[in-house]
């Protein structure tokens, strides 16, 4: 049977299990969509490249399937280039379709074309630029693979014009086509790796657990609440694995790091064994590296050998799939709760001493740690909760409790303005039966707004609350701490009437100023059969506490 290139592309997009894809069309994608036409493939037009490919991966976090987003040649993939380092930097599974300029074209500075290979290199898991039709059923098979497998991560298919509408009979990969040298993703290790940790936690009086988004992904959540209640140990948990262990657990101490809470912070400095389960220890947790976790042996389990003794010496090193390792470690590890007594009153103690308090302001005007409060007594258990970036972002990791893995959803590495909406849009397809719920800031919001659009067409119930304060909050913190209250370029003097731009595109929106307003308005979101926009003014000068300054130990907080 002979096919397009094009009709290749939707079988084996078909064959890798995919039923929803995003994406804008443009001249060089017009075969493709052709194809997609009457596929059965769901196609969601966004309004925004940009807002496609956070929305593909959105829907890849809250699902664990590869996300899939389709864009034409030059500007159209080139707008895609945040979205896939966001999810690069997030380790999250995309194949990324972009459309490129014919064959013979390539390389004359053709009208739409960029080099989306060499642009994406840097950010991407790996790429492929399709030459010849008979490559494609083998590089889409590859792609899915190499997405998911291993350390999830994005990849791009480049696909020129005249290879979406060539034909051939060479439409299935044999299983031979299918081989990848140079690809050896690790899934199990060494015992003797994981007995050393098991030898180290035997004579440990102050263990710790850190778990970060691998714990996630692998999808090893339930696995480890069952190690953590078998053992009695500590959690804590960053800002990608915080839905990985139920927050209302008692032992849960939160978020470590520069907005980390303080018995999460002190937990670190001083445990004597920090068992990190698939976290990067980036620098917003670790602060400065020669005080973190002084008193501890580290080890650090990863299915990502490089990210091992990268930024933290690490003296027990157990390299594979968590999915392996996690439960031989289980099935070792040998640890009698009551003999961490004395270290759980200890965190305890930290715990019910240091919470996380806000001064309520007198003045009525709200404060943002309350409304993050009123969504989280709002919203169901279940319910997944996005965000864009800055301190809404902060204040809606301290004060939200998540009880689901893969229920907060967020740019970690990247830290990407914008990413909330389209990503939400993309979490509520993935899974219509459940509230999302997404919180953004006056600054954030304006990044992907055009997306309210698709949010309305597609009647999407996306809740979402921006805390309004007229400049950019997060930037406004920093020159308030350590720039002498010099506001450059950081405030929004007329500011935007949010709930009306709402409105404009069809949605429903409301603006709350006033204290007695805010529960209305939350109730209202909540039974919204369709997209609402929370306008709420709140305090401009807020700032996100604890924070740990710059080229500081964490266990040094401003609370």
């Amino acid at each position: 049977m002979e096919l397009t290139g094009a009709q290749i592309v939707v079988n084996a997009l078909k064959k890798a299990g995919v039923d929803t894809v995003f994406g804008y069309p443009g001249g060089q994608a017009l075969p493709l969509y052709d194809a997609l036409y009457d596929s059965g493939i769901r196609h969601i037009l966004t309004r925004h490249e940009q807002g496609a490919v956070h929305a593909a991966d959105g829907y890849a976090r809250a699902t664990g399937k590869v996300g899939v987003c389709i864009s034409t040649s030059g500007p159209g993939a080139t707008n895609l280039i945040t979205g896939i380092a966001t999810a690069n930097m997030d380790s999250v599974p995309l194949v990324c379709i972009t459309c490129q300029v014919p064959r013979v074209m390539i390389g004359k500075d053709s009208f739409q074309e960029a080099d989306i290979v060499g642009i994406t290199t840097p950010i991407t898991k790996h790429n492929f630029l399709l030459r010849q039709v008979e490559q494609l059923p083998r590089v889409i098979a590859k792609a899915f693979h190499i997405a998911a497998s291993g350390r999830p991560g994005p990849v791009v298919i480049d696909i020129p014009k005249n290879i979406q509408v060539e034909k051939t009979t060479h439409v299935e990969a044999t299983e031979e086509e299918l081989h990848m040298k140079g690809y050896r993703p690790l899934y199990a290790g060494r015992e003797e790796d994981v007995q050393a940790v098991v030898n180290a936690l035997r004579n440990a009086k102050k263990p710790l657990f850190f778990i970060g988004g691998g714990l996630v992904s692998a999808n090893m959540t339930d696995a480890f609440r069952h190690l953590a209640e078998k053992t009695g140990i500590p959690v804590v948990a960053s800002l990608m694995g915080l839905s990985g262990y139920p927050t209302r657990e008692k032992f849960h101490l939160g978020m470590p790091g520069m907005h980390g809470t303080y018995a999460a912070n002190m937990a670190i400095t001083e445990c004597d064994l920090l068992l990190g389960l698939g976290v990067r220890f980036d620098d917003r947790v670790t602060g400065e590296i020669k005080g973190f976790a002084p008193h501890a042996q580290i080890a650090h389990f990863d299915v990502d050998v490089s990210e091992i003794n990268k930024n933290v010496h690490t003296p027990l090193r157990v390299p594979g799939d968590l999915a392996w390792s996690l439960p031989l470690f289980a099935n070792l590890a040998e640890v009698n709760p009551q003999g961490l007594q004395a270290w759980q009153d200890q965190v305890m103690t930290w715990k019910l001493d240091h919470p996380l308090p806000y001064p309520k302001n007198a003045t009525g005007l709200l404060k943002p740690q309350e409304v993050i409060k009123a969504i989280d007594g709002a919203k169901e258990e279940d319910a997944i909760v996005v965000t864009d970036v800055g301190q809404h972002q902060m204040w809606t990791a301290q004060y939200c409790n998540f009880q689901e893995p893969r229920s907060f959803i967020t740019s970690g590495g990247l830290g990407t303005m914008g990413y909330g909406l389209p990503a939400a849009i993309g979490a509520q397809l993935a899974k219509p039966g459940k509230e999302v719920w997404m919180v953004s800031g006056d600054g954030s919001i304006m990044m992907n707004c055009q997306e309210i659009a698709t949010a309305s067409e597609y009647e999407l119930p996306i809740k979402v609350v921006i805390l309004n304060n007229r400049g950019l909050g997060m930037v406004r913190q920093w020159q308030r701490m350590f720039f002498g209250n010099r506001y450059s370029g950081s405030k929004h003097e007329k500011g935007t009437d949010f709930a009306r731009l709402a409105e404009a595109m069809d949605a429903k929106g409301i603006k709350v100023e006033k204290r007695e307003d805010l529960a209305k308005a939350i109730t209202e979101a909540k039974n919204c059969p369709g997209p609402i926009f929370l306008d709420v003014r709140v305090e401009d000068d807020e700032n996100v506490l604890p924070m740990v300054a710059p080229g500081a130990t964490i266990d040094h907080m401003t609370e």
